[in-house]
C-alpha cells in the first residue's frame, strides 16, 4: 500500500503538470485563433499559468464555495467533530476543518492543498442516512485522502478544468462574433491557414482531454482510499454498509458540478449507472469506479 502511495504522489506531480500544459496550450489556442496573434497568445499563456498558481492556493475555497459548504458548528454536529478528532488522534493527522453541506443526497468530499490546509465536508443527507459506524467508516475515506496526498491533484482539478471549458467556450463565441472571417498575421489571400484549423481542433477538443483527465483522476484513488480507510478504523463492515447505502440512494448531489464531481466520494452526477446506448460514453468520463467493484474488493480484505 505505502507503494502505492508514493506511486500515487509521482502520478500527482505529473497529472498537475499535464493539466497546466493543456491549460498553456488552450491559451495559446485562443491567442491565435480569436485573432489577437502572438501578443494575444502571450498573455492568454500568462493567463494560465497565474491560474494554475492561484488554484494552488485558492482553489480548497473555490470548491467549498461551489459546494456550498458551511462551517460545521462544533455543538450542532458534536457526533462529526468527535469522529474527525478521534481518527485523526488514531492516523497522526491535523484536524482538518469541518464543513456541512446542506443537501439531501449522501455524499462527502475533502479539499486542500495538504494535510495541514485541509477540510472534510459531508451533506445534511449523509449525517441523517448514515449510522455513527458507517459515518466514521466515509469519515476515514476523506481523511485517507488527504493522508494520500491525493487532495492537492484533486483540489487543482477543479479550477483547472473549469478554466480550459470556460478559455474555449469564450474562444469560440468571440470567433462566432467575428464571423469566422478574423485574418491572421501571416496569412495571404483568402486561403486558409492550416495553423486555424489545428488551434480550432484544440478548442474542440480540450475540455474533452480535461475531462479525460479529471475522470482518471479519482479512480485509482478512491480504491486506494477505501482501502486506507479500513486500515484506519479496522472494521471493513463499516465502510462496506455505507458504500452499500450510497449505491442503493438515487438523490443526485445539487450541490456538485461537473467541475468538482471527481472529489466526492460518489459520483455524484447524473447519468451513473446507465445501460442506455450513451452507457458506454459516460462511462468513459466517470470520475469513480462502480460502487458494487470498490464493495467487492473491501469484502475480500
Amino acid at each position: 500500500m505505502f507503494e502505492l502511495i508514493r506511486s500515487n504522489k509521482r502520478r500527482s506531480v505529473g497529472l498537475i503538470v499535464a493539466f497546466v500544459v493543456v491549460a498553456a496550450l488552450v491559451g495559446l489556442a485562443v491567442g491565435y485563433v480569436a485573432g489577437f496573434g502572438w501578443v494575444g497568445s502571450v498573455i492568454a499563456l500568462v493567463v494560465a499559468a497565474g491560474v494554475a498558481f492561484v488554484s494552488y492556493w485558492k482553489a480548497d475555497a473555490i470548491a467549498l464555495a461551489v459546494s456550498r459548504a458551511q462551517p460545521a458548528d462544533p455543538e450542532q454536529y458534536r457526533r462529526l467533530h468527535n469522529l474527525v478528532e478521534g481518527l485523526c488522534i488514531a492516523s497522526g493527522l491535523p484536524k482538518p476543518r469541518v464543513y456541512v453541506v446542506d443537501d439531501p443526497a449522501p455524499n462527502a468530499f475533502a479539499t486542500g492543498r495538504d494535510p495541514k490546509h485541509a477540510a472534510i465536508a459531508v451533506t445534511t443527507g449523509l449525517l441523517d442516512k448514515l449510522n455513527r459506524v458507517e459515518l466514521e467508516g466515509v469519515v476515514a475515506h476523506e481523511l485517507a485522502h488527504i493522508r494520500n496526498y491525493d487532495i492537492l491533484v484533486s483540489t487543482l482539478a477543479v479550477t483547472l478544468v473549469g478554466f480550459v471549458a470556460l478559455l474555449t467556450d469564450v474562444a469560440i463565441r468571440m470567433m462566432w462574433w467575428n464571423g469566422g472571417r478574423v485574418r491572421r498575421e501571416g496569412d495571404h489571400g483568402d486561403g486558409a491557414n492550416p495553423l486555424a484549423f489545428v488551434g480550432f481542433a484544440l478548442l474542440i477538443f480540450a475540455p474533452i482531454i480535461a475531462k479525460a483527465m479529471q475522470a482518471t483522476i479519482s479512480r485509482r484513488r478512491e480504491t486506494l482510499a477505501d482501502v486506507s480507510a479500513v486500515q484506519l478504523t479496522r472494521y471493513p463492515p463499516g465502510l462496506i454498509s455505507a458504500l452499500e447505502k450510497l449505491r442503493d440512494d438515487t438523490t443526485v448531489t445539487h450541490s456538485a458540478s461537473t467541475a468538482t464531481a471527481h472529489l466526492w466520494i460518489e459520483q455524484p452526477m447524473a447519468g451513473v449507472g446507465d445501460r442506455g446506448r450513451l452507457g458506454s460514453v459516460h462511462r468513459l468520463f466517470d470520475t469513480h469506479p462502480p460502487l458494487d467493484e470498490r464493495i467487492s474488493l473491501l469484502r475480500e480484505l
